[in-house]
């Protein structure tokens, strides 16, 4: 039996109010028509054909090879879209299913329920359906005494006992491929949008004596589409509801899952600690037995085994295990943070390598630079990469020591058990053993305090706390 999905996408989304196509939008990181291509993958179709439209380019740039497209030129409704794909599944036999690309909540299972079924009841058509209580603006499944599906009514055109069905129409189909377009050439647009519908195939296929049947799924939210930022926000929050409760069962702990924001396909280990307002988001992958902090932001970074990150931004870096950083400091892209390191606070690092067991305490920023083993980067160090029109490279050996408030000028060489003085600009290199210092010699000058401003302010300071 073949089995193929025709995905609708070729909508605008006019009620989204942007520049993107609709079904671009993201829901946790991820395309909401890439979602629903994933989920399809995952059921071993034999054809996948995407309907494009508005967008058409952006879409074929993110899905690429992984379906084929027709393209529907014109907007005429849901009926001409699946039309636009005869030329490709017309003379197929078996089934196709029929979903909507702005639907991002559907899952395999669901579908691969939905196609089993259809394939039991021998139908020509099977819609899959839902119960909801609160029904308004959805399409109505009206069934017979015995059960059997007669139609289809929607909201406007529904009675007032039709009004009260609470089983809607999710606007997923399967067909019968080869009946599928017979009907839709039947398919008429006498209506106030002159469109074609595809809902009007089941009246055609009814009409016609086919069986038309209806799976009725458990999980009202998974037929959620989104046609604007509400239901953008609520599909979005449905997720990732789903996402941290997946994290939650394969080990991790989730402090507060309401407040943490976790991007669809990201890996975390066991007994890793998230806590609240944590943002992980793009190609990220976290290692087991880590935690981290509050309010932290990871974008497409590796985080190894039992690092701890506290309330720190890292986008496109390395932190390897035993590692750490925080509280509010920056691992910007081609940052690399070795074993056994420490970054502590308000600190930068930006396509560096810190070695091994280095410790860069807190108020310092490293750019463009290898840095070894075991060294101490003091309070206040500065690499001075840019010259405004160039970046330049720093090395700095294993075992070296960079005193606090020190500027190291690029590009420049420090070599092993090199030493740094605090408060020195260097913009030579430091060989093996020696001590660079690039400062005035202090000078003590007797009495000049008391020529200071300040000298009124301490005589006044003193005296009041006398007299306390």
């Amino acid at each position: 039996m073949v089995k193929s999905t025709i995905i609708l996408a070729a909508g605008q989304g006019t009620r989204m109010k942007s520049k993107l196509y609709k079904v671009l939008h993201p829901v946790c990181g991820k395309a909401m028509v890439d979602h629903v291509l994933t989920q399809v993958e995952k059921t071993d179709m034999d054809h996948v054909v995407t309907v494009i439209g508005h967008g058409a380019e952006k879409v074929r740039e993110l899905l690429g090879d992984r379906t084929e497209y027709a393209v529907q030129k014109e907007q005429l409704g849901t009926g001409h879209a699946v039309l636009q794909s005869e030329d490709i599944l017309g003379d197929k036999d078996g089934i196709t299913m029929i979903v909507s690309g702005d639907t991002p909540l559907f899952t395999a299972k669901t579908f691969e329920n939905l196609f089993e079924y259809h394939r039991q009841k021998g139908a020509a058509a099977t819609i899959l359906t839902a119960r909801t209580d609160n029904p308004f603006s959805y399409g109505r499944i009206v069934r017979n005494d015995l059960g059997v599906v007669d139609k289809i009514v929607e909201q406007k055109d529904a009675t007032r006992e039709e009004a009260e069905i609470t089983e809607i129409n999710t606007g997923v189909y399967c067909f019968d491929n080869q009946k599928l377009f017979k009907a839709l050439h039947q398919v008429k647009n006498d209506n106030a949008q002159g469109e074609y519908y595809l809902p009007d195939v089941i009246g055609i296929m009814k009409a016609a004596g086919e069986i038309v049947a209806a799976y009725e799924m458990d999980d009202f939210s998974e037929s959620m589409g989104v046609n604007d930022r509400v239901a953008l926000s609520k599909a979005t929050k449905v997720m990732q509801q789903r996402i941290n409760e997946v994290h939650m069962r394969n080990g991790v702990t989730i402090v507060d899952p309401e407040n943490t924001y976790i991007d669809y396909g990201i890996e975390i280990g066991a007994d890793t600690v998230i806590e609240p307002g944590v943002q992980l988001q793009g190609q990220t992958k976290i290692g087991s037995d880590c935690v981290i902090g509050a309010h932290s932001k990871i974008v497409d970074s590796t985080i190894e085994d039992r690092v701890t990150v506290t309330s720190s931004q890292i986008e496109q870096a390395i932190m390897h295990h035993d590692s750490n950083i925080g509280p509010n400091s920056h691992l910007r892209p081609k940052a690399e943070i070795g074993e056994f390191v420490h970054v502590g606070n308000y600190c930068e690092v930006k396509n560096a390598k810190l070695g091994a067991r280095t410790k860069m305490g807190h108020l310092s920023y490293v750019g463009d630079a290898d840095v070894g083993t075991d060294i101490n980067i003091g309070c206040g160090v500065v690499f001075v990469n840019y010259d405004g029109i160039n970046k330049h490279h720093t090395t700095v050996g294993d075992y070296s020591f960079i005193g606090s408030n020190a500027n190291i000028v690029a590009p420049v060489k420090l070599a092993d058990h090199s030493y740094v003085a605090a408060g020195s600009t260097i913009t030579g290199d430091v060989n093996q053993y020696e001590m660079g210092i690039a400062r005035g010699r202090q000078v003590n000058k007797e009495g000049y305090f008391k020529k200071l401003p300040v000298y009124e302010a301490a005589l006044e300071a003193e005296k009041e706390n006398q007299r306390d």
